[in-house]
């Protein structure tokens, strides 16, 4: 009896001992950091998110999910109520969105901010203070899906307009047209053919054209340099017109001696000689002024009064 006494409580301290290690462990080990309660009210879908699920700000870990419940007070609403690190710069522009751990597709919250420097969310004991819930990734993939669908569907709609019987027919009948244009415009080089090779003995012509007109050119500005030196001969001092007003200013000094019949021929004469010297004069300056005028002509006289053509002077 005393050694069944001794082994029952030998066991009793023993199991009483490894309860006591557990509890002090335990007591050792637990969780001192101050939480904060937070809530994320939405009616979005949050396929993934469970209790226990992770809360990170920009990839920290901040907290957990306590709980996932329906509003009440609204149908169709979701309450996430969250556990948060009390440290935690948690802000009026702070937002929260779902994301994913790789291919696992467990999901937790993603706290992030619009701008930093913001005021702390004030916490009140009434009111649990709450963090508005953005779309995440898989929701604007889904939105954007569903908006490349729409766009696809609707060209698919406008294709199987565009190949009904009658456009086809119109399609056919372009491509008719098309064919003979190109084979209207390949008749082109064959047509053309005969003026290209006329092209090269046409630029030789042209090139003879050329050169007789810059020898005609030529022409007409040695002539004009020719005519230009008469006229400074016969306008220079002791030239000709010079020595011809000498002489004919001797022939009337001679004359007045003269008896007053022969007078009046001597006079003509003089007056005769004198047009002539200013019609040379007139033409050596014309030729001087106007040189092309020896191959094309002088220059039309313009109407007169009563005249076809003529324009009165403006004032």
């Amino acid at each position: 009896m005393e050694n069944r006494s001794y082994a029952l409580m030998t066991g009793v301290f023993t199991i009483a001992l490894l309860v006591a290690a557990v509890l002090v462990g335990l007591w050792l080990n637990r969780d001192r950091t101050e939480m904060a309660p937070y809530e994320i009210v939405t009616t979005q879908s949050i396929p993934g998110l469970n209790p226990q699920a992770a809360v990170r700000y920009r990839g920290l870990e901040v907290g957990r999910v306590d709980e996932i419940v329906f509003d009440p007070r609204v149908t169709g609403q979701i309450l996430i109520r969250l556990s948060v690190e009390k440290d935690s710069p948690i802000t009026t522009t702070t937002f929260a969105s779902l994301g994913y751990q790789g291919v696992t597709g467990i999901a937790f919250i993603q706290l992030d901010d619009d701008r930093t420097g913001s005021p702390r969310l004030a916490q009140r004991e009434d009111q649990i203070a709450r963090i508005p819930l953005r779309p995440g990734l898989l929701d604007q993939l889904e939105k954007r899906g569903l908006a490349i669908l729409e766009k696809t569907e609707q060209i698919t709609d406008s294709l199987a307009k565009m190949v009904s019987p009658e456009n086809q027919q119109s399609i056919v009948g372009a491509f008719d047209s098309i064919g003979k244009a190109a084979d209207a415009y390949a008749a082109i080089p064959q047509k053309l053919e005969p003026t290209l090779d006329r092209l090269p003995a046409l630029t030789a012509k042209l090139d003879r054209s050329l050169n007789s007109f810059d020898s005609a050119a030529t022409s007409v500005d040695q002539t004009a340099d020719s005519y230009k030196q008469l006229a400074d001969r016969l306008q220079g001092p002791d030239g000709p017109l010079d020595r011809i007003n000498g002489a004919i200013g001797s022939l009337q000094a001679a004359t007045s001696e003269l008896e007053l019949e022969t007078l009046p021929h001597v006079v003509q004469m003089t007056d005769e000689a004198r047009g002539a010297l200013r019609a040379v004069k007139r033409t050596a300056n014309s030729l001087s002024d106007r040189p092309q005028g020896i191959l094309f002509g002088a220059p039309s006289a313009q109407p007169g009064p009563g005249e076809p053509g003529f324009v009165p002077p403006t004032k």
